[in-house]
């Protein structure tokens, strides 16, 4: 293979996201027909144990989208949002926004409940939304990747289901970095995607729905083709994608998920999380001005925001990313729509740090220390 200029950096982004060896390796394994005994090989394992890791048994069916988490979001708006029903979309952040977009450009009536960057939902204020607008199905995020914000899913879905309305869950950055207490909620459908904590690359959208979940799609017109729950579960009931999947990528996902599930171990995984989830909060509290930008009790586990002193631009942040490029690390300046509307309202900017997936507390010590020489000063 002829060399290329592709810079060999260790990501400490918010997604894509580092990838151990082993699992590039993987990507080596030989391809297979989707539709032939060797597809089960690896699907069977990678459904069994994508459920091992959420926590959910047979109550839960597992589909495998091709795409993104982003599609698996948007087909439950397509599937369980029917014409003239009120979606209303809670709102914590930018993907949070992006959930309503998907209910608006898809024709559905959409009602946006928004709070605050860096604040979790307030469950009073959904209570009161939820008693307004009267939605049948209620949108909520479980982890904020643009602020670091992880919501309460469980007393959220609560609220939501005793007004009768279905509960959808994006938990596209934190699922395999942290418990996801999908079957706990009682949401209807959760989507998460392959490319941020489950440690592997993008190309697989994940969603697991309950039976609720079905008897509602079987009730909603248009649900359109790779977007329609129902014909996603005719396949996925055998193991199998509706479309061609990327066969390189599940070949991956099938030793990625064995490793998780039965080498390093699911509360072991999450144990590292919370570490560094600390080793992250320590950093910053002996960074004088800096301050964790995530409402308190509300951090995430696999990423962290950080608001920088007054005196500290968006272009000093986005300065620091080429100084760490030349570390060998690519550094993450902040979510670019939510910085720039920061310093619209004369607020300080934030920078995030991912440590998800398969970032190790050793890897995360070495890139905290190179970071810390590397930051403005006030």
């Amino acid at each position: 293979m002829k060399d290329t200029s592709f810079a060999e950096l260790t990501l400490f982004i918010t997604g894509p996201t580092f990838i151990r060896p082993q699992v590039r390796q993987a990507g080596l394994l030989p391809e297979f027909g989707h539709r032939d005994t060797e597809n089960n090989l690896r699907f069977q394992p990678i459904m069994t144990n994508l459920k091992k890791l959420a926590g959910v048994g047979d109550d839960h069916q597992v589909i495998i989208f091709n795409g993104s988490g982003s599609t698996a979001m948007e087909a439950s708006i397509r599937s369980l949002a029917a014409d003239g029903e009120t979606v209303l979309n809670a709102s914590v952040g930018a993907f949070g926004d992006l959930y309503h977009k998907m209910a608006v450009v898809n024709g559905k009536k959409a009602v946006q409940l928004k709070f605050e960057p860096g604040r979790a939902m307030d469950l009073a204020v959904l209570e009161a939304g939820i008693s307004e607008h009267k939605p049948a199905v209620v949108t909520i995020t479980h982890n904020e990747t643009s602020t670091g914000v992880t919501n309460d899913i469980v007393a959220a879905c609560k609220i939501i289901r005793k007004s009768g309305a279905l509960a959808l869950v994006d938990g596209v950055s934190i699922f395999g970095g942290a418990a996801c207490p999908i079957a706990e909620s009682g949401c209807a459908m959760y989507s998460t995607s392959t490319q941020k904590s489950l440690g592997l690359p993008a190309g697989f959208g994940i969603a697991f729905v309950t039976a609720e979940a079905v008897d509602k799609a079987g009730k909603v017109a248009n649900r359109g083709h790779s977007s329609d729950i129902l014909g996603q579960l005719g396949r996925a009931g055998k193991f199998q994608t509706l479309t061609t999947p990327n066969c390189t990528l599940a070949n991956q996902m099938f030793v990625q998920l064995d490793y998780i599930v039965n080498e390093e171990g699911i509360e072991n995984r999450f144990a590292r999380h919370e570490t560094m989830r600390g080793m992250v909060a320590d950093f910053v509290s002996g960074l004088p001005g800096y301050e964790l930008f995530a409402q308190k009790g509300h951090g995430s586990a696999t990423l962290t925001t950080v608001r920088a002193p007054k005196g500290i631009s968006v272009k000093d942040l986005k300065a620091v990313k080429e100084v760490m490029r030349a570390k060998g690390y690519l550094y993450d300046p902040g979510y670019g729509k939510l910085n720039e509307q920061l310093e619209k309202d004369g607020k300080q900017p934030i920078f995030r740090i991912g440590h998800m997936g398969d970032i190790t507390p050793a890897m995360l010590e070495t890139y905290l220390a190179d970071l810390k020489s590397s930051l403005p000063t006030a």
